[in-house]
């Protein structure tokens, strides 16, 4: 297995700029929008790698997903697709338990994956991201806790 480490979800530009047009603001805006408006340009790194891409990601809907699937027993905890309601498909964030460790990838980059790692090390690495995503969307005016709860499990 590699050495420890996490994948890194990068989040640039995170905000909500579509809920103007809708005549919302953060405020104001129902959770199911907010979980698709609040957006940021999304990069899945392993090391130095870009794995994947993508801009304007529905990045709340993800953390609240990551969330929740985190929160899982262990034992229940199987392979994650992303599910979003922006998608057509499932999958524009995969994660797969190898014999080996644990794998991140897209869908949209079906040959591209990160390297192995440790439970511990993923778990990290998707925490970070779930709590930068909290931290934007308190930016914003909204409360974290009604659309991204907190990873409730430790291990």
């Amino acid at each position: 297995m590699s050495a420890p480490r996490a994948v890194v979800f990068a989040c640039g530009s995170l905000g909500a700029p579509d809920l103007p047009r809708r005549g919302l603001s953060a405020g104001s805006a129902p959770l199911a929008v907010l979980l698709l408006d609040v957006e940021a340009d999304l990069e899945l790194r392993d090391g130095d790698r870009t794995v994947w891409s993508e801009r304007a990601f529905p990045v709340a809907e993800l953390a609240r997903t990551l969330s929740s699937w985190l929160s899982l027993p262990d034992r229940e905890r199987a392979d994650f697709a992303f599910d979003s309601m922006a998608y057509d498909a499932p999958g524009a964030v995969r994660i797969a338990p190898e014999a080996d460790g644990w794998r991140v990838g897209s869908v949209h980059a079906p040959g591209s994956w990160t390297t192995p790692m440790e439970w511990a090390a993923l778990r990290a690495g998707l925490v970070e991201f779930v709590e930068a995503v909290r931290t934007g969307v308190a930016e914003l005016g909204v409360d974290p806790d009604l659309v991204v709860p907190r990873c409730s499990r430790t291990g």
